[in-house]
């Protein structure tokens, strides 16, 4: 996640912004620390302009 975001310039609060979601949350989830539902999965991946699946490898 965190390389998708980085290559779309973008930081994690505007990616946060994008998806409506926590910034914090964002923060977690890229440090491995949160394990995010399909649903958020969906709105980071729709927020990154990739592909759901994408962001599970």
């Amino acid at each position: 996640m965190r390389r998708a975001r980085e290559a779309l310039g973008v930081s994690q609060e505007e990616l946060a912004d994008r998806a409506r979601i926590h910034r914090t949350y964002i923060s977690g989830v890229e440090r491995g620390v949160r394990n995010p539902t399909v649903t958020v999965l969906e709105k980071i991946a729709k927020a990154l302009k990739v592909k759901t699946a994408s962001l599970l490898e």
